[in-house]
């Protein structure tokens, strides 16, 4: 707490970025929140940790209300994205589709947040969850996001999952039978870089988003999340990759947990504009907020 304070004043005085990173904006292009974080402090640790703008999703006990009103409090700094995780999405429960259609019914939702089709299971935080793209539940989400515009983020946990032939071939017939609306994985749906440059080139409208994929997170966590840094340098195989398609990978770091919104935040943002500092400028635009702007129809930064 004393370092996210300090955090705090400094970025008032000289502002996010040290000598040696990028100084662009950055948009956090998914991130969530639950009922042990304070509302009030989300937007003091954009500040912290030098984010400009987040879309946001619920979780936990937080209603959609919360979201839709932080929103509208701070429109320049919060997008409301639709929930849908959660146990009646899991098991198809009616529950899932009335807290659908209530937040599609609201003005203030401008996103689809995470749908979760492969889900590992995470320790006694999270249980395994497997939903097909062609369920109920999944049918009636895409469909909202495809009549909006809403990009169609998509989870998917390829290193996890024992059926990952399958779940590929479902991924790439949802890119097929859609190839004008634009899809994002998540995580990097847990790819190396040679099968990422696979589906980049073969499927124009597939993008990823950065989360849980760097040299902090990886190490915090038992879970086979690819690791997109060697320390604090890019590797080069994904550098290479970023540069060859830099309209198709979107910052973001998926905060779940209250613990997340504090230094760990602050770390992942610190790394990340190193690694930007060391793209092409044009490029590191795009990855840190273009792309987001593009995708979900943003107000440019």
């Amino acid at each position: 707490m004393k370092r996210l304070l300090w955090m705090l004043l400094a970025a008032a005085i000289v502002g996010p970025a040290a000598a040696g990173e990028w100084n662009g904006p950055i948009i956090d292009a998914h991130s969530q929140v639950d009922q042990h974080m304070d509302l009030r402090r989300i937007v003091p640790v954009l500040d912290a940790a030098g984010v400009n703008k987040v879309i946001l999703a619920a979780r936990g006990r937080v209603n959609p209300y919360q979201i839709a009103g932080l929103a509208d409090a701070h429109p320049k700094r919060i997008v409301a994205s639709v929930r849908t995780k959660g146990w009646p999405w899991a098991k198809n429960k009616p529950k899932f589709y009335k807290l659908l259609n209530m937040q599609l019914g609201m003005a203030g939702f401008r996103a689809m947040a995470e749908l979760i089709l492969y889900h590992a299971q995470k320790g006694d935080k999270a249980p395994e969850w497997d939903v097909a793209a062609d369920s109920p539940q999944a049918t009636a989400a895409l469909d909202a996001a495809y009549s909006r515009g809403w990009p169609a983020v998509l989870h998917y946990e390829f290193a996890a999952d024992g059926s990952r032939d399958s779940r590929m071939a479902e991924l790439e017939g949802l890119l097929a039978a859609k190839p004008d609306h634009p899809f994002v994985l998540i995580h990097m749906a847990q790819l190396e870089a040679k099968e990422a440059g696979r589906l980049l080139a073969a499927n124009g409208n597939l993008h990823f988003i950065t989360s849980h994929s760097n040299s902090v997170t990886v190490p915090k966590s038992n879970q086979p999340w690819v690791n997109l840094f060697d320390g604090p340098d890019l590797k080069p195989e994904w550098k290479a990759l970023i540069t060859q398609h830099p309209d198709r990978f979107v910052l973001g770091f998926d905060n779940v947990f209250a613990d997340h919104w504090g230094d760990y935040y602050i770390d992942q943002v610190k790394l990340w504009r190193g690694a930007l500092a060391g793209l092409p400028d044009a490029v590191a635009h795009a990855v840190a907020h273009g792309n987001a702007e593009r995708l979900w129809k943003l107000n440019p930064l």
